[in-house]
């Protein structure tokens, strides 16, 4: 269930800059949030610690106030830059996260990244006003659609209760018989993965940690009970365990090149690793657990994909084609 959780580590790169644009950036960064890690800066711009501390110094002597907490972090001391102006580009980015959030997130995310968004606009010149403007029509995400119980996932009220620790009473669909059951959980963090937002928690049902798609919950209701937070494993604590816990499985497929352009999106759902360029095939290799599943996916693209390796997964489409063999075969 977790294997494209696991896998999907991404890095981003970002273009050098000069020493003053460093020192700006990091006056900002100093201001978004309480204390700021050395180690948060110099990931950030790709530098060393040594060059973070001097940099540090530098706007302490140009006179900004920048208190420090002994193997903790910076932050400011009552200090404010003028209103931030956006680059072409930085707004360009804003563009494309509100795209992706009009078809990521539910109707409680939507309405408040809308309005943070018009507030940022308010404040574009007038020439990055225009650009978005003409960029916004010719900026599309697409998203199949899929009939969902729940319209309202209740994103908005579970990130309050996952930061102010507070225990969220739901009533959840447990599987596809439309069962449901009431819940009393204790949620540590939100993760998005196969075209959904799942909501880890501990189950005091349970008593033990959980997976709750968002759009299976039904009903939601915040207890307003606080739970201590040093009980609890943290997000990627959680994630972690499951990387040991889950034995997954080396899955070495060919693929015809133009059947290969119709997994681009899918073949993450089933533990994507890479894949290799040749001729006429791409050869790609998956991790998995999930043999039945996966199989039935293949079973798709017929002919245009052949299983290199394990031989449990050859076995596996063999006894899949064999089912559908025998289903045509009889008489109706």
């Amino acid at each position: 269930m977790f294997r494209q959780i696991l896998f999907l580590i991404s890095f981003q790169s970002l273009q050098p800059m000069n020493r003053i644009d460093r020192l700006t950036a990091i006056l900002i960064q100093l201001q978004s949030k309480r204390v700021v890690k050395a180690r948060e800066i110099a990931d950030r711009f790709g530098i060393s610690l040594r060059t973070v501390y001097r940099d540090i110094r530098a706007l302490e002597e140009a006179g900004v106030p920048i208190g420090a907490e002994a193997g903790v972090g910076y932050f400011l001391e009552d200090y404010h830059l003028p209103p931030v102006m956006f680059t072409n580009e930085e707004a360009s980015a804003l563009l494309f996260g509100a795209k992706l959030i009009g078809k990521m997130a539910d109707e409680s995310l939507r309405e408040g990244f809308d309005s943070a968004f018009y507030k940022i606009k308010s404040v574009l010149k007038r020439t990055e006003k225009e650009h978005l403007e003409d960029l916004e029509s010719r900026v599309a995400v697409l998203a199949r659609q899929r009939a969902e119980p729940f319209s309202v996932h209740f994103l908005n009220q579970i990130q309050q209760a996952i930061v102010r620790q507070q225990v969220l009473s739901i009533k959840y669909i447990t599987n596809f018989h439309k069962q449901s059951t009431q819940r009393d959980i204790e949620p540590i963090g939100l993760v998005y993965y196969s075209s959904h937002w799942h909501l880890i928690a501990f189950c005091r049902l349970r008593g033990d940690y959980r997976d709750f798609r968002t759009d299976r919950i039904q009903h939601l209701t915040n207890t307003e009970i606080f739970f201590p937070k040093q009980n609890l494993l943290t997000l990627q604590a959680y994630l972690d365990r499951l990387r040991v816990q889950e034995h997954l499985e080396e899955v070495t497929l060919w693929v015809h090149k133009g059947a290969a352009l119709f997994m681009q999106e899918q073949r993450y759902n089933w533990g994507f690793i890479s894949e290799e360029l040749h001729e006429k095939y791409v050869k790609m290799t998956f991790m998995t657990q999930h043999f039945e599943g996966m199989g039935r996916w293949l079973m798709a693209y017929g002919k245009h994909v052949t299983v290199e390796s394990p031989p449990k997964m050859k076995e596996m489409m063999q006894t899949l084609a064999m089912e559908i063999q025998e289903h045509y075969l009889q008489p109706y």
